[in-house]
Formats: structure tokens, sequence, C-alpha cells
């Protein structure tokens, strides 16, 4: 707002903009790898989970984890206890991510590559050992290595460290919306020319009795302890809540220019993206979905297309019975009853603040094969959620646009708008 005229300005939308996605990463608790992962994703299998001790007597005693993946093995003893479990995570997907892209650190630009990685919580396990340590043994016992493993930059600082990287190196923390916000802090990068190649995405392994305590006092967790495999259930009418889970998800976006010089294989490009604050509640989502309604109209204008273009949603859906119901509302009222929708927490656990990364690298997979994966233990559909989700099995379609769409605790909202290459 002008302090002289008391007008309110906004500024001409920017001319389209398409970030050139040329490799993904994945390490989930559906598989470690991206063809593994988009295996287990499109086949429905639910990973094993069952009853962990560290949780026990708790109404929640279960988890998604990571297990086909030993971070001492691929990363090495030496540099794995310089990392919390989420930041090792975060380097193997990147490793991943930068090698399928057909990079090199050892001879690129390093100066004209950046990195953005999203996380709610950083390395919240080594900060509870060390919060253990003092209260049992005493000040002298707390590890030196307290700040920089704990902090929630430390998978950006360790991703930059491994690879090299001297442009922008970022961290992203708006909840369970970070790994698409940093996403779309990656694609406004390239846009503005401040870098080439961005590695964007999310990271997180925050499964302590801590957080899994407070999220059974918040009623935000399934507490289905006698069937834990089919706990997670979005959209489905008797969901009771998300399962936790870990893992990490990054793309390597690039301007796309360079990807064009190189020659680089473009899986799809990242076309819009639109951010917005509900300004309602601090865990609560706008109960009319104004907020993620604002964010995907605004993703939608950056790409210069129409809801009527997105044949696909990666929702949020995190078998929560208000966000699910809220989503699902607002996606028919802004997309309509085509696109194909679905929720893919249910084969990798709610991972927090790397859902946004996992889902997007899905997503890409999802137009490159022309495959929407199933949205598994969705066994009786809420009559009151009036969208096409895909249930049961993977289902085939030809679609140009897709759209991921997330929501963090505080109001926190993101968009993205990905099309096929």
């Amino acid at each position: 707002m002008s302090a002289a005229t008391g007008r309110s300005y906004r500024r001409a939308p920017l001319a389209p903009f398409a970030a050139a996605v040329t490799g993904v990463g994945l390490v989930t608790a559906a598989g470690t790898g991206a063809d593994t992962a988009w295996h287990g994703v499109t086949e429905g299998l639910v990973p094993a989970v069952g009853p962990r001790p560290e949780l026990d007597g708790l109404p929640c005693d279960f988890f998604y984890s990571v297990t086909d993946c030993d971070p001492a093995a691929v990363l090495g003893v030496a540099a794995q206890r310089l990392m919390d479990r989420f930041a090792q995570l975060a380097v193997i997907a990147a490793r991943e991510a930068v090698a399928d892209a057909g990079l090199d650190p050892a001879v690129w630009d390093s100066g004209r590559v950046g990195v953005v990685i999203g996380s709610a919580h950083g390395g919240l396990p080594f900060y509870d050992e060390q919060h253990a340590a003092l209260a049992g043994r005493g000040p002298r016992r707390v590890s030196p290595k307290l700040a920089p493993l704990s902090v929630v930059n430390g998978a950006a600082s360790s991703v930059s460290l491994d690879l090299g990287v001297h442009g922008p190196s970022q961290a992203v923390s708006t909840a369970c919306s970070s790994g698409t916000v940093a996403i779309g802090t990656a694609h406004q990068m390239l846009r503005s020319g401040a870098c080439d190649i961005v590695v964007a995405g999310g990271a997180e392994s925050t499964c302590t009795r801590l957080l899994i305590a407070s999220a059974c006092s918040l009623k935000a967790v399934s507490t289905r302890r006698e069937d834990p495999a089919s706990a997670c259930r979005p959209f489905d009418t008797h969901r009771d809540g998300f399962v936790v889970g870990e893992g990490a998800g990054l793309i390597v976006l690039e301007h796309p220019e360079h990807a064009r010089a190189r020659g680089a294989t473009v899986r799809a490009r990242v076309s819009g993206y639109g951010a917005s604050s509900d300004a309602h509640s601090a865990v609560a989502p706008d109960p009319d979905g104004l907020g993620i309604e604002r964010a995907l109209r605004t993703a939608l204008a950056d790409a210069g297309l129409s809801p009527a273009d997105v044949g696909h949603v990666n929702a949020h859906g995190t078998s929560t019975l208000s966000n699910d119901l809220i989503e699902a509302t607002m996606l028919r009222r802004v997309l309509g009853e085509s696109p194909l929708v679905t929720s893919t927490k249910a084969m990798t656990g709610h991972t927090l603040g790397a859902a946004g990364g996992i889902e997007t690298a899905l997503t890409v997979l999802a137009l490159q094969h022309q495959l929407v994966p199933p949205t598994v233990n969705l066994d009786a559909p809420d009559p009151q959620i009036p969208i096409d989700v895909v249930a049961k099995e993977a289902r085939g379609a030809s679609f140009d646009c897709a759209v991921k769409t997330s929501l963090g605790f505080g109001g926190h909202n993101a968009a993205l708008v990905l099309t096929r290459a």
C-alpha cells in the first residue's frame, strides 16, 4: 500500500517460467531409490509396520521407517556421525538425484548451483538424546555437535558440503509444507537467474517418543494398533489420523536453457508455484480451505494454466478427519471433478517436512509414466468427499499437467504445478 495515496497495488504477473526436472532421488519407507520407491507406491505395497519398543505405552506405538538403506554403509561411519539421520537421508537422496540428472559435481560451476531443503523439525532425535544426557549425566556429557546436528539447516548444509556447492544454500521450515515450499523457492531462484541448477526437496526423521506422544495428545495420529498396516487411510470414512514416517525426496531443477545446452533428459517441469498463510489457527487449517485455494490458484496463474488443464493431483491427504474433507472440498471447488486424485502417504507415512519433496518427486514420475498411484486402504470412501480418488490400484491416464498441494501447521500452504516434458 502506498503511504501517499492509500491505494494497494499488485505487481503485474511474471511471464510463465518452467524449470526442468532432470533428476529424482528418493529414500522412503516404500523403498530407497526412485525406481524402487515408485514400484512400491504404484503397486500399493504398504511397508511392514509394527509396535516399536521406544513407543511402548503410547496410544500410537508404530511408525514407518526406512529399512532398506544403511547410511553408514553408503556414507561411511565417520561422515554419518557428523549428521543427524534426516541429513543422512537427504545426502543419499541428493546423490541419487544428481547422478540421475547426469551431473558431475567435480566439473559443474559450483557457484551457480543452489540447495534448498525443507524440514519441519530438523535433528530432533539427536536433540532428544542430548537432552536425556544432560538430565541424566550432567552438562559435561552433552555433545559439542548438538548445534550442527540438531538445527533445521542440517540437511541443506550436509548436502552442500557433500556436493561441493558454493551457490545459495537454504533451509525451509514451514511445517508439513516445507518440502513443497523448498521446491517453489528453487523455482524462483532459477527464474531470477540466481542459479542454473538447484537441488531441492525435503528430509525428515523425527519418529521419537516425544513427537509421537505430542501427536497422540493432539489426536492427530492413528491409534489403530490392532492393524497398523491399515492405519493410514486417506479419504476413507473410518480414517482416524496419520502415521508418522521418515524419508527424503529431492529433485534436481535446472534453468531450461542450461538443461537444453547440455542435452539433459527432462523428466517433467515445475511450471508454477503458489504459497499462502491461513492466519487462522496454530494447528487447524482454515475450515473453508481458502488458504490452500489461494495457493493453488496462484500456482496455476504463475504457470499460465487454468483449472481445466489439471489432470492429476497428489494431495496432502493426511488421513485426518478435517484435513481430508477441507482439502477435497477445495479441490472440487477449484478443479471440478475431473482430476485423478491420490494420497501416497499410506505407503510412505506422513513424513512431515519431507512430504512435499517426496510427493513432488512421485508426481514427476506420475507425469513421466502417465500413471497415478493408488490411495491404498481406501475401503469405504467418505461420501462427503466429492473428488475422484484413485483407490486400491494404480490407474493409467493421459495428462499433461499435475498439481501437488501441501498444508502445514500454522497455516502454511503451498502448491506446485508440474507439466509433462
